[in-house]
């Protein structure tokens, strides 16, 4: 790690400064990229990035294990979550014919229309809040460099 440190010329405190600059702008956007209810249910941040990875998805169908990990869940809290989502209609759960280890999450029909009208909803606000202020070109510089450093950071992380 201290050769990292020496091979850069960022002191601590511009680095610091980074990093809060990128979790105060992720913070503050978000919140203003939220969908609201559709159709009367209510669409909670995790609900409807499990309705749209599913949307947008072959099949409108992931494992539980893997939508859990891209919702960054635990299995046990992402359990809860499939339970509601059940409970609300817009969700199932299938087992997978091949192996009875693995359960699927599907779309219902309800969901897919909830998850459609979220997601044009969801893009009219990311180009209000995400592509009006940046721009397409540093829009586009973003989302390569937030890929790179979830990219980097995609194992586990080491024991310190």
């Amino acid at each position: 790690m201290a050769a990292v440190e020496r091979a850069t010329g960022v002191d601590d405190e511009e680095l610091i400064t980074w990093w809060g600059l990128v979790v105060e702008a992720y913070d503050r956007t978000t919140r203003r990229v939220q969908v609201g209810p559709v159709e009367g249910v209510d669409l909670p941040g995790p609900w409807f990035e499990v309705l749209l990875r599913l949307l947008r998805t072959p099949g409108h169908q992931l494992p539980m294990t893997r939508l859990a990990n891209e919702v960054s869940l635990t299995s046990g809290g992402f359990t809860k979550l499939a339970d509601r989502l059940v409970g609300a209609g817009l969700v199932e759960r299938q087992g997978c014919p091949a192996d009875r280890r693995v359960t699927y999450v599907v779309l219902t029909p309800a969901g897919r229309r909830i998850a459609e009208e979220g997601r044009r909803r969801h893009a009219a606000l990311l180009r209000e809040h995400f592509l009006g202020p940046l721009g397409e070109r540093r829009a586009a510089e973003a989302a390569g460099l937030m890929r790179a450093l979830r990219d980097a950071n995609s194992t586990a992380p080491t024991e310190l």
